[in-house]
């Protein structure tokens, strides 16, 4: 996202956390409501680029936003896309990714609301996992060539009985390719936005063994104290890395694992020869 379309979500953002402080659990209605929005923008180009048309004036294109969906939505959920419909952007992807967004955190707000913000950011990781496990798993739920409502119903399946209802609409966001990104990616990022609503980063670490509880605490709070902020780590249990952890926290990436070291001594031994 430019710097223009950061400031034109901004207020909607912002706009959103009033709403939730006063009435979070209300907010999952909302939520739907935006990433349904969302999907009719993502099927019609030519309506998303006219609500980002910088060339036309913010309450032109508010008008066309109310002509569209006054009375099929509800007003909070219309006055969040009023804000959003009125601000500058930069290309009318922009516009579909920050309805996207604003309907994620609408449904992280409203898990935050119930005290339950915690458990769904390690249901989505904990599901991200097993589908990254199972390779025929990730290939069904992955498939870009079967619609994301027929995925939905197989993650639907898979979820029932063991993740709350707030978690399964954001893997069926994330399988509708959040941000325009594939599914694994998708919802490892909204792992990440529930993360940054708690004030904490990510750490994902794997390791060739599981960490007790005492190491991942300990590595937990030199990772906090070198990033100056709360960070939260996520292990994933690789035996073929043998050996040691990788770390990886944003762009930032600490290999101490015992297949990298093998790497290096190989190409080392490689040049010598």
């Amino acid at each position: 996202m430019d710097a223009s379309s950061r400031e034109s979500y901004a207020p909607a953002l912002a706009r959103l956390n009033e709403m939730a402080a006063a009435e979070g659990s209300a907010l999952t209605g909302v939520a739907d409501e935006l990433l349904s929005v969302a999907e009719v923008l993502g099927r019609e180009p030519r309506l998303r680029r006219a609500l980002a048309d910088p060339s036309r004036p913010g309450p032109e294109r508010v008008g066309l936003l109310d002509s569209l969906l006054a009375g099929k939505v509800s007003d909070p959920a219309l006055e969040l896309l009023r804000i959003l419909a009125g601000g500058r952007w930069s290309s009318g992807a922009e516009l579909l990714n920050s309805v996207e967004r604003l309907g994620v955190q609408a449904l992280l707000a409203s898990a935050q609301a119930a005290g339950e913000l915690a458990e769904v950011e390690d249901e989505l990781f904990r599901f991200g996992q097993v589908v990254d496990a199972n390779l025929d798993l990730a290939a069904a739920l992955g498939a870009s060539t079967v619609p994301p409502a027929q995925r939905a119903e197989l993650a639907k399946l898979l979820l029932e009985g063991k993740a709350r209802p707030v978690t399964v609409r954001l893997v069926i966001a994330a399988l509708h390719g959040f941000g325009g990104r594939a599914f694994s990616a998708a919802l490892r990022a909204i792992v990440e936005l529930a993360a940054y609503r708690r004030e904490r980063d990510i750490a994902y670490v794997t390791a060739a063994a599981p960490l007790s509880e005492a190491e991942s605490a300990r590595l937990a709070a030199r990772l906090s104290e070198i990033y100056g902020r709360q960070v939260e780590v996520k292990v994933t249990v690789a035996p073929e890395v043998l050996g040691g952890v990788s770390v990886r926290i944003g762009h930032d990436l600490y290999d101490g694992t015992v297949r990298r070291r093998l790497a290096e001594t190989r190409a080392a031994l490689a040049v010598k020869k």
